[in-house]
């Protein structure tokens, strides 16, 4: 054969930002061997042939904030980010990681996933075999599972210290002896010269365990972090990254400053980059701009700082199939245990139907001002007037909200979803996130919180609304954000970009086709577990470390995907 894979009359977005350009490009094992006119010769005898005519030729992209440790244990295609371009993922973000653990730990480490992330610990314990101790050794474990994406992670403070001090380490007053310290710190070093990519902490008062305490590090003073993450200097790699504590002063100026402050200092020291999660709160008024305007500054006195955005609203998700809008009412009760059948099979039933209308009309209209219809017919919709809310339809057509509700849900067959956006709701602000020099594309969650959110379709929405529709920055431009930039800031090397030599991870996408498709209920987790998927339109080809992965949606059957390790 003259090429394993050849893709024909495409437009190649490289990538680096440089200009789109018409031009074929043939792969050879698992790399970019040839990228311009392909000869007839090229083309007649190649293992397979894609045509790309009017369709564009990407690298494929890299999510840097995914937490798919679990999940990489039981679906090999990591989905839902198979079916958004992705072919890179960073697991092991907001400092929980399931490495290193201690034997016996492995229901601790779960718990405080479950807690954090809304990963059932039932199938993070089941999923996985728990058979390492050392990050290396974990590394070494997801080595030998089949994989479809590509993924590399941080070591995480959580974990390392419930390693070296147990679960004392979640009280607000604990503070780590220096012995203590120079042990995290040689956890560190060792997670690092077996392949980590950095170290990830958690200071979110969001996050804690299942007692209700925080997670370990939240409260610590940050000089520990300085003390433990010593070895990212030595080895002169590795990224820092946290969840960070500014989502909670009532007075946002005086923590976002302080919060800055320590990121920026230990960048410069270390000399290593950090990223840190942001979003827009509407209780916080315009602190997203502060941290903007600070991390802008703090950049030009040596600090290499990024907050991490998403493209979009970050909702919580309502299914008919599972988190209703009516779990507490008296009379949804007996259908709470059914499934989606016998849930609609009652609210067809015209007695219990109205009692549920009944026992709805005492709720206050306030809550469903802010709660949006996605509805099943057509693309997810994400950006709303008031009259999309589940109230603006109430008053349109002469009802309670709750039987709004229980209307749609039957119109649907279920289908319909409910979105209740609670960060990122401005539109506005979202824009001059997107547009900041100094953020970089992130939080995308994919493998979190299974049966709240659903973001790990943020590449979709990116192009879509973005780049295609907002045409708020070149479709260059937008490509680039979506590829080396989060490629090189990790430090995935020979990724996201086209180019000859370069690792064979590439999109064919459809621009003009490109839309999200409505999250849905499934059960694929381990014991039928249900989450959240989302799927998307115009994402002809995936193709991962050579291999065509995903065709129009569809898994190909290849598992191309490998553990990347900072160390190669």
């Amino acid at each position: 054969m003259s090429h394993d894979v050849v893709i024909t009359g495409g437009t190649v977005v490289d990538g680096t930002g440089a200009a789109a350009r018409r031009a074929d490009v043939a792969i050879d094992g698992d790399r970019i061997t040839k990228i311009g006119e392909l000869t007839s010769a090229d083309l007649s005898d190649a293992g397979r042939v894609i045509d790309a005519t009017d369709r564009l030729v990407t690298p494929g992209f890299v999510d840097l904030h995914s937490h798919l440790d679990a999940q990489i244990g039981w679906d090999p295609t990591m989905s839902s980010s198979c079916w958004h371009g992705v072919t890179s993922v960073v697991m092991g973000n907001c400092g929980m990681t399931f490495a290193p653990v201690r034997p016996g730990q492995a229901e601790l480490l779960a718990t405080a996933m479950e807690s954090v992330e809304d990963i059932p610990a039932s199938c993070i314990l089941a999923g996985l075999p728990w058979d390492w101790e050392s990050y290396g050794e974990y590394l070494d474990t997801i080595s030998s599972f089949p994989l479809g994406l590509n993924a590399g992670g941080y070591v995480g403070d959580v974990a390392v210290r419930f390693y070296v001090a147990g679960e004392a380490a979640c009280e607000p007053d604990f503070q780590a002896t220096e012995q203590q310290l120079q042990e995290m710190a040689a956890e560190v070093e060792s997670a690092m010269r077996a392949g980590a990519f950095g170290y990830s902490i958690s200071r979110s008062l969001f996050h804690r365990v299942r007692d209700g305490r925080n997670v370990p590090g939240t409260w610590s003073d940050p000089s520990e972090f300085f003390a433990i993450a010593a070895s990212l200097k030595t080895l002169g790699r590795g990224v820092l990254e946290s969840a960070p504590r500014y989502n909670f002063e009532n007075s946002p100026g005086s923590r976002v400053a302080e919060e800055l402050a320590w990121m920026a200092e230990i960048s410069r020291v270390l000399g290593r980059p950090f990223s840190f999660n942001l979003q827009q709160i509407r209780s916080l008024g315009n602190h997203y701009r502060e941290v903007l305007e600070l991390a802008t500054q703090a950049n030009a006195t040596g600090a290499q700082l990024r907050p991490q955005i998403t493209p979009r609203s970050v909702g919580v998700l309502f299914s008919f199939a599972a988190n209703t809008l009516i779990d507490d009412l008296p009379s949804f009760q007996q259908l709470v245990g059914l499934d989606l059948a016998g849930r609609l099979a009652g609210i067809r039933d015209p007695q219990l139907r109205a009692r549920l209308i009944e026992e709805g009309s005492s709720k206050s209209v306030d809550p469903f001002e802010i709660m949006f219809l996605m509805s099943a017919d057509g693309s997810a919709q994400y950006v709303y007037s008031e009259e999309d809310s589940l109230a603006g339809i109430a008053r349109r057509t002469g009802v309670t909200p709750v039987e709004a509700y229980l209307d749609a849900m039957d119109r649907s067959d279920g289908a319909a979803i409910v979105n209740w956006p609670v960060m990122n709701e401005q539109e506005d602000a979202i824009r001059e996130m997107v547009l900041s020099p100094v953020s970089i594309m992130g939080l995308a969650d994919a493998g979190a919180h299974a049966t709240q959110i659903m973001d790990a379709s943020q590449p979709t929405y990116f192009l879509s609304h973005w780049v295609r529709d907002e045409q708020v920055m070149s479709l260059e431009e937008g490509i680039r954000r979506l590829t080396s930039d989060t490629a090189s800031f990790i430090g995935y090397r020979d990724r996201g970009v086209v180019a000859e030599g370069a690792f064979a991870d590439l999109n064919v996408i459809d621009l003009d086709g490109l839309a999200l498709e409505v999250p849905e209920i499934v059960h694929d987790f381990p014991g039928g577990v249900p989450r959240f998927v989302q799927r998307a339109r115009g994402i002809d080809h995936t193709i991962v470390n050579g291999q065509p992965f995903m065709d129009h949606g569809v898994h190909t059957g290849a598992l191309a995907g490998r553990v990347l390790r900072s160390t190669d």
